[in-house]
């Protein structure tokens, strides 16, 4: 039995998503999308890419849910991306209506999926797919974590001209500009970052990677990153699908972890063929427990916003 994956949208970050789930060989790819053609060219483009990179996988495209019926995954892209001057919260409703309906159907034809949540903003995002789908919490996680700790593993190894595959981070919180680099468990093979690099320095790298999206979308103008973010959920999803329990930073539903009830916040958890399999909690210091929770806050006032809406 071929493994199936579903990816909603089919935009940058979605069709970048196939593209490395068909690369790593890991499984058929449904890419959806409301735009007609659009998914069906992007699928067929890459469907011809496999002789030459060596996959063989199918990879089709639909405007519906039904080619995507008995997906072991589905990841969320769509949405409407930021532009300069936009934060995450800004996409809020907008985005709160397409993740409800890609949702839904996701779970119509796909019961037993897991769902990685990619769209922003991220945390309030994952809590509406929850809801809608009814799924159990390990069931649900959202793409964060691992991209904000690779922004930072990659600004600091930038920093000490160093491998990015010796710099060990971790960030947790929210995913925008209240989360939280752990300074305290970042290290270069085992040397802490802080016998390495001055407090300033630290810092303005910290201050770098809660602005990295950001950064991005200045550039860019009209999107927002779309390389990174690709590759961090399918990191993912090769965990879950190869059960290789990594252990990686998420947004994972937290009930009385960390003393938060009731949301999604970025948390280091085990990821393997249940989905989130454990939930690791940090003995974090004052400092950082006040950081977290400022962090939860804010990700607590946009669950409110969708609260009223939703009328729960």
């Amino acid at each position: 039995m071929r493994r199936k994956v579903t990816v909603v949208g089919a935009g940058n970050v979605g069709a970048n998503c196939a593209l490395r789930v068909a690369e790593k060989d890991l499984a058929d790819v449904v890419l959806v999308d409301v735009v007609e053609g659009v998914p069906q060219g992007k699928a067929l483009d890459l469907l011809q890419s496999g002789p030459v990179q060596g996959y063989d996988v199918l990879i089709t495209g639909a405007n519906d849910y039904e080619p995507t019926a008995g997906s072991d995954i589905v990841v969320i892209t769509a949405g409407f991306p930021r532009k300069p001057g936009m934060s995450r919260d800004d996409l809020l409703l907008a985005n709160y209506d397409i993740v409800k309906t890609a949702t839904a159907q996701a779970a119509k034809y796909s019961p037993n999926a897991i769902l990685i949540v990619v769209t922003n903003p991220l945390d309030a995002m994952c809590w509406a797919a929850m809801q809608v789908s009814k799924f159990p919490r390990n069931r649900v996680v959202g793409m964060a974590g691992v991209l904000d700790t690779a922004r930072f593993r990659t600004f600091i190894a930038r920093e000490l001209d160093v491998s990015v595959e010796n710099v060990t981070a971790m960030v947790l919180g929210g995913h925008g500009d209240t989360m939280v680099p752990l300074v305290r468990l970042t290290s270069v093979s085992g040397i802490p970052l802080t016998e390495l690099l001055d407090a300033a320095t630290i810092e303005r790298l910290v201050e770098r990677t809660r602005n990295g999206g950001a950064e991005i979308v200045k550039y860019l103008k009209t999107g927002s990153a779309y390389y990174a973010p690709s590759a961090a959920a399918v990191e993912m999803v090769e965990s879950i699908l190869k059960d290789k329990k990594k252990v990686l930073p998420c947004a994972a539903y937290l009930d009385g972890e960390y003393g938060v009830r009731g949301v999604f916040a970025g948390v280091p958890v085990k990821l393997g063929a249940g989905g989130v399999e454990k939930i690791y909690e940090l003995k974090l210091t004052a400092e950082e427990q006040e950081q977290f929770r400022k962090s939860v806050g804010a990700v607590e006032e946009l669950v409110g916003v969708l609260k009223q809406k939703a009328g729960a």
